[in-house]
């Protein structure tokens, strides 16, 4: 007997009002964040960019600090997107890293303004050290599949081995954010990001380093 998921139900003119401004007070936040620094914008700024009262900005997000936190999910969100529509989880480890890199490279260059102002206030807020580390867990899950398979040395420890190379990935972009916008190279980030890789998985792999 065939089955049928239960119908979902229409979301109501209310909750797509509320969405609608949540997702104001968002992008007004993240264009000031952008033109004026985290530090240098106040909640009452994005209250009146985004047009909406002072009180109705508690409604959405309780601290400006949440903020930083949506901001992050977002960037995780888009990270897995990009990931699934290469189909890396479909390929070797060493490729799967490498994709893995090189979208993360990308998704930083694609909004460098953005991403200096949101990363010193991450940074500052402690959530480097408060949040899960999800692309530790990425890269853990990676490393793991890779010595399943042979691609990569037996006897690694993928736990440490994809917290190593989240903060290989974090320094990396600790040093490209602190650089002047005129010494930004065309995929510069992405292109540092693709040699750690290749010269980490020299050490490990079974394969020659890729020059």
């Amino acid at each position: 007997m065939e089955s049928h998921a239960p119908a979902v139900p229409p979301v109501g003119r209310r909750e797509r009002n509320k969405q609608r401004v949540k997702e104001r007070l968002y992008t007004a936040a993240l264009e000031l964040f952008r033109e004026r620094g985290y530090d240098q914008t106040s909640i009452d700024d994005i209250a009146e960019r985004a047009d909406v009262a002072r009180g109705t900005f508690f409604n959405y997000f309780p601290r400006k600090e949440d903020l930083i936190g949506s901001w992050s999910e977002r960037r995780r969100a888009k990270l897995m997107t990009q990931l699934a529509e290469t189909k890396s989880y479909g390929s070797g480890a060493v490729t799967q890293l490498r994709q893995c890199m090189f979208a993360l490279g990308r998704i930083n260059e694609e909004e460098r303004e953005l991403t200096v102002a949101m990363l010193t206030a991450w940074v500052k807020a402690g959530r480097p050290i408060q949040e899960e580390p999800y692309m530790a867990d990425i890269f853990a899950g990676i490393v793991r599949s890779g010595c399943q398979t042979g691609e990569l040395t037996d006897g690694l420890s993928p736990d440490l081995m994809g917290s190593m190379l989240r903060d290989l990935y974090l320094g990396s972009l600790y040093r490209w954010s602190s650089r002047k916008e005129a010494e930004q190279d065309a995929g510069s980030l992405s292109a540092e990001l693709l040699t750690i890789v290749d010269h980490l998985l020299a050490g490990v792999g079974n394969k020659p380093f890729r020059n």
